[in-house]
């Protein structure tokens, strides 16, 4: 807690005088580019990876970056998509899984939520992504490309789930947003991004357009 304080405290003293300006106009609303949906983990900083300030990004983070199929919970996730879509008005949506993902490695490996019930039910909405796995992927055997694989299998699965919100299905009628899937590497700093005319993902440089469903080979 000690290094918490402390870090508000330089940040009072030493980055909040050089972006005053910035703080005193975003009390009059917020303009965000685009919701961020990612995960919780704590090795995962959406701003510091895309580089914006505060007011550019809206962020939704849960255990696995889940997004629940609309009606199916009343929970946050919808509150979020639907005020970031309806009242926000965003143009992108990213759903960002990462890698050595724990909830994924949870999906592969459920016997281990036996303690974990809250995290067990959670993950159940991903339960297409553990299908795809056993069904399209049992010739991968290597446990990291394993994990690899449904760390990506699992963004477009959310991606669609997306698709079922109405907020977003009137958006995307009228062409008013796009929606990315993308993969960040912690350990090397990339980020893929899924390129839906290659069927696959390719480093983020090489790929702007929005992405539809199709199997994908792993990185």
């Amino acid at each position: 807690m000690q290094k918490l304080v402390e870090g508000i405290h330089q940040f009072q003293t030493d980055i909040f005088s050089s972006k005053q300006r910035l703080f005193e106009r975003l009390v009059d609303g917020q303009h965000p580019l685009a919701l961020f949906i990612t995960c919780s983990d704590s090795r995962i900083d959406p701003s510091l990876l895309t580089q914006t300030e505060p007011g550019e990004l809206f962020i939704m983070r849960n255990a696995g970056n889940i997004v629940p199929p609309y009606g199916t919970v009343n929970g946050g996730e919808a509150a979020t998509i639907e005020f970031a879509v309806g009242a926000l008005g965003v143009k992108d949506i990213v759903i960002c899984g990462h890698s050595h993902c724990g909830a994924m490695n949870g999906v592969l490996h459920p016997e281990k939520l036996d303690d974990l019930p809250a995290v067990r039910n959670w993950l159940s909405y991903a339960d297409s992504t553990q299908r795809i796995m056993r069904e399209n992927y049992a010739h991968i055997t290597d446990a990291n490309a394993r994990l690899t694989a449904t760390v990506e299998e699992n963004v477009l699965v959310q991606l669609e789930h997306l698709r079922t919100h109405p907020s977003v299905a009137v958006a995307l009628g009228r062409k008013e947003i796009n929606l990315h899937a993308w993969v960040y590497k912690f350990e090397t700093g990339q980020v893929f991004a899924y390129a839906s005319d290659r069927g696959q993902y390719v480093p983020i440089e090489g790929a702007l357009a929005p992405p539809s469903r199709q199997e994908l080979p792993a990185i």
